[in-house]
């Protein structure tokens, strides 16, 4: 139980906006173990925290944050969405899962890369996304440290598994039971899941014996981590 490792999926989105500086922090402060932020680049390159690719669902401007500069955006939002530099700076000694929508390519992936070398955060920042990002980040990064998701039943194939060299395999939650779980990590990886809000569905996953959980309700998962064995 104590191994499992608990991430604050786009920090606390139940209290905060997802995905800003105070939803990063509360995130942390209900105990998680890692936060998971979006990442998406401006239209100077600018890697800023945005899962959508447009700011209409949290801001209600329909403007593509490509098409954005990084001050526009910031104007735009009053400043409540935050650049990568900014969100790493605010979680220093915390693990960072950086999602990347979007399907990067190099170039883009490059970009978000070198925050993250240039704020000396490399040692405790995974990045997580489907096979074209992840491909792209291993391209940018050799050493990176990568979490693969994966949505179906069929395992990845060998070439990918070798051309991306993820650490974890990241399963939807509802896919994952313990013949799962113990085929990933027969093979040689991690397994994390996303995103499980349930105290029942935490509890499942934990029996099925994963090693990580990304949640919306992170406050739960610490409370169930930290709970006597007798008491689960």
């Amino acid at each position: 139980m104590q191994n499992v490792t608990a991430v604050a999926h786009r920090g606390d989105p139940y209290r905060f906006r997802e995905n800003t500086l105070d939803s990063v922090r509360a995130g942390l402060a209900l105990g998680a173990d890692a936060v998971e932020i979006d990442v998406r680049l401006t239209r100077d390159g600018v890697p800023v925290l945005l899962h959508d690719d447009t700011l209409k669902r949290l801001w209600e401007l329909d403007r593509p944050v490509l098409a954005l500069s990084a001050e526009e955006v910031r104007g735009l939002t009053d400043g409540a969405v935050p650049t990568l530099a900014e969100a790493l700076a605010a979680t220093d000694g915390h693990r960072v899962m950086l999602d990347l929508p979007g399907s990067p390519d190099v170039r883009a992936a490059l970009k978000v890369v070198d925050v993250v070398r240039a704020c000396g955060a490399q040692d405790r920042v995974y990045y997580c996304a489907g096979a074209p990002a992840m491909l792209a980040v291993r391209a940018a990064d050799s050493a990176a440290e990568i979490a693969l998701t994966w949505t179906t039943l069929a395992p990845p194939r060998a070439a990918l598994l070798e051309a991306v060299r993820p650490r974890w395999l990241n399963y939807r939650f509802s896919l994952v039971d313990r013949e799962l779980a113990a085929r990933v990590h027969r093979d040689g990886y991690l397994l994390s899941v996303w995103t499980p809000d349930t105290r029942r569905s935490m509890r499942r996953l934990i029996d099925a014996g994963v090693d990580s959980i990304t949640t919306n309700r992170v406050d739960v998962l610490a409370r169930l981590k930290s709970a006597p064995a007798q008491a689960v």
